[in-house]
C-alpha cells in the first residue's frame, strides 16, 4: 500500500506543491519550529529564574543526566533519599527511561537544568514536522500549518512546560513520527520510531499496542476464503505492534525496574479493581460496569478527558487512529490512587496530544469524504477551527502566566530565594526547599527539605506559603523549629526563606 494508513473510503487528495512553493513552505515550517522553540524555552527559563521550578522533578532529572555525563548509572540522590530508596538509587528503578542518556553529551557543554529545559523546547517543537507532513498529504499546506499550530499552542504542551522537564519531551516527536512514517509507507522508519519510544518510559508499549489496535481495524478487502480471515498485511503488522507493545510494557515494568532496585508495586494504582494485574484483569472482564464507574470517579476524570478532545472539536472520535492513545489514557483514568494522573495539569496529557491532533486531522478527512456538504468547504476549515479553539484555551491553562509581570522581572520573593541560595557554599550537601533546589543543583549536592532529618549541614527552608511535600505551612514552621532544636543555627531569613547551618552532628544522607 502506498499509503499504509490511508483514509478508508473516498477522500480528497491534495497534491503537494513543487518548486518555489516547496521552498516557501520549508521556510514557513522552519519559522514555526523556531518560534515554538523560543516560546517554550522562554517560558521554561523564566519559570526557572522566577523560582517557580521544583526539585521534584527538575533536580531529579538533572542529577540523573549529570551522572550519565560522568559515565555512571543515572543516580538521583534527591529522589532516592526522599522516597527511602537510598542515596545511590538509579532512576531506572523508578521509570525505565534510558533514552535520557542521549542528553548527557549536552552536559559536557553546559551542566545544569537550563540544558534540560532548552533540549525539551527543541524536542517538543520538532513534533511540528511530522504533524505538518501528515496533514499536508490529506488537506493541503494551509491546513497543515493550522494543525501544527494547534499542536504547538495546545494546553497539554503548555502544562508539560509548566511542570519543568520530563521524559515526555521525546514522546510527541516519536509518536507523531511513528504514525506519519507508517502513513507515508515507510514502515521501517515507523518501526524504528516505535522502538525508540520503548526507551522513553516503561508504559510506552501501551502506545504501540494502541497503534497496533488501529492497524487491526484496516480493511483489506472482503474475505472470500477461510484463510483470508487470517492476519495479513496491515493486520499482521498491527498484531506485531500489539504483542511487542504489551510484552515490552510487562518486561519494563515487572522485570527491568525491579532489577534496578525499584518496587514493582510502587505505581500500582488500581486497588479498586484488584490487588495486582491478574486480579484486576479478571475483575474488569467479569464486572465491566465497575470499570465504567472507575473511569468516572471522581468526575475530574471525565472533565480531563473532555478537555483533551473538545478543543479538537471531537474530531478524534471520527478516526480509529484515536485507538493509539486509548490504552495510555486508560492507564491513567482507571487508577484510584494518584490524583495527579487524572488532572488536566502536569505533563501526562502531553504523551497523547500529538497522536490526537493527527487523529483529528484523519477524522476531518474522513468526514469530508463522506459528507458532500463538508467537501464543498475549504480543506483547511477543520484545522483552522481547531487552531482557533486551542487559542481560546490559552488563557485558561499554563500560558496565562506569561501575562504575570513576576515571571519576567523578579519580585521580592524570588530575590529572597536567590539570596538564600547564595548562602550555600559550592559542593555543600543541602536540604533545600522544593523551589530552591533547581538554583543549587549545578553546584551543590541537593536533597529535598522534607519532614525527616537527613543530616545535611545546610538547610534552606521556606515558610512563606505551602511547599511540596508538606501538607501545610504550619508543618513547615514546625519542621524549622525541630531543626533549630537539633542544633541548627539560623544564618539568613527573608520573605519566608530561612537558611540553617550546623557544623556538628552532620552525617551522610540515608
Amino acid at each position: 500500500m502506498a499509503e499504509a494508513v490511508a483514509v478508508e473510503g473516498p477522500a480528497e487528495q491534495v497534491p503537494a506543491g513543487r518548486g518555489g512553493g516547496a521552498g516557501r513552505r520549508r521556510t514557513a515550517l522552519t519559522a514555526m519550529i523556531v518560534a515554538s522553540t523560543v516560546l517554550y524555552a522562554a517560558y521554561s527559563l523564566m519559570r526557572l529564574r522566577a523560582f517557580r521550578s521544583g526539585s521534584y522533578d527538575l533536580v531529579i532529572f538533572d542529577q540523573a543526566i549529570r551522572s550519565y555525563s560522568r559515565f555512571e548509572w543515572p543516580v538521583a540522590m534527591v529522589k532516592g533519599v526522599h522516597n527511602e530508596f537510598g542515596p545511590d538509587f538509579s532512576v531506572l528503578g523508578d521509570h525505565f527511561s534510558p533514552i535520557l542518556v542521549l542528553l548527557a553529551p549536552l552536559y559536557w557543554i553546559h551542566d545544569g537544568p537550563v540544558t534540560l529545559l532548552l533540549a525539551q523546547a527543541v524536542l517538543l517543537a520538532l513534533a511540528i514536522v511530522p504533524i505538518w507532513r501528515f496533514t499536508e498529504r490529506r488537506l493541503g499546506a494551509r491546513a497543515a500549518y493550522c494543525a501544527a499550530g494547534a499542536y504547538a499552542l495546545s494546553w497539554p504542551i503548555a502544562e508539560a512546560l509548566a511542570f519543568d522537564f520530563h521524559e515526555v519531551a521525546f514522546v510527541p516527536l516519536l509518536s507523531a513520527l511513528m504514525v506519519e512514517r507508517h502513513d507515508a509507507g515507510r514502515r521501517g522508519q515507523a518501526a524504528l520510531a516505535a522502538f525508540v519510544l520503548l526507551l522513553v518510559k516503561e508504559d510506552m508499549g501501551l502506545l504501540l499496542a494502541g497503534f497496533g489496535l488501529y492497524l487491526l481495524t484496516r480493511h483489506e478487502g472482503r474475505p472470500r476464503r477461510l484463510r483470508d480471515l487470517l492476519p495479513k498485511g496491515e493486520r499482521r503488522t498491527g498484531l506485531a505492534y500489539v504483542v511487542v507493545g504489551l510484552v515490552a510494557t510487562w518486561v519494563s515494568s515487572r522485570v527491568i525496574i525491579a532489577a534496578f532496585g525499584g518496587d514493582n508495586d510502587y505505581y500500582w494504582a488500581y486497588g479498586s479493581l484488584g490487588p495486582d494485574l491478574p486480579h484486576a484483569a479478571v475483575h474488569a472482564l467479569t464486572h465491566p460496569w465497575d470499570v465504567v464507574a472507575v473511569l468516572g470517579t471522581p468526575p475530574q476524570k471525565v472533565l480531563t478527558m473532555a478537555l483533551v478532545v473538545l478543543p479538537l472539536l471531537l474530531l478524534p472520535l471520527a478516526s480509529p487512529l484515536t485507538l493509539t492513545a486509548l490504552p495510555l489514557l486508560a492507564e491513567r483514568m482507571l487508577n484510584s490512587r494518584f490524583s495527579n494522573w487524572w488532572e488536566p495539569h502536569y505533563h501526562y496529557n502531553a504523551f497523547i496530544i500529538a497522536v490526537l491532533v493527527l487523529a483529528a486531522v484523519d477524522g476531518a478527512t474522513r468526514l469530508r469524504g463522506r459528507i458532500p456538504a463538508l467537501r464543498r468547504g475549504p480543506s483547511m476549515l477543520p484545522t483552522a477551527a481547531i487552531l482557533a479553539a486551542m487559542v481560546v484555551c490559552v488563557p485558561f491553562f499554563a500560558y496565562r502566566h506569561l501575562a504575570d509581570p513576576a515571571l519576567w522581572a523578579q519580585n521580592d520573593r524570588a530575590r529572597a530565594a536567590s539570596a538564600a541560595a547564595s548562602k550555600i557554599p559550592d559542593g555543600a550537601l543541602v536540604e533545600a526547599a522544593n523551589g530552591v533546589g533547581p538554583a543549587l543543583t549545578s553546584r551543590a549536592r541537593v536533597l529535598l527539605w522534607d519532614d525527616h532529618s537527613r543530616g545535611a549541614p545546610w538547610v534552606v527552608a521556606y515558610v512563606g506559603r505551602l511547599e511540596f511535600p508538606f501538607p501545610s505551612v504550619a508543618d513547615q514552621r514546625r519542621r524549622v523549629a525541630e531543626l533549630e532544636a537539633e542544633g541548627y543555627r539560623e544564618v539568613f531569613r527573608r520573605d519566608g526563606y530561612i537558611v540553617l547551618h550546623r557544623t556538628s552532628g552532620t552525617r551522610n544522607p540515608r
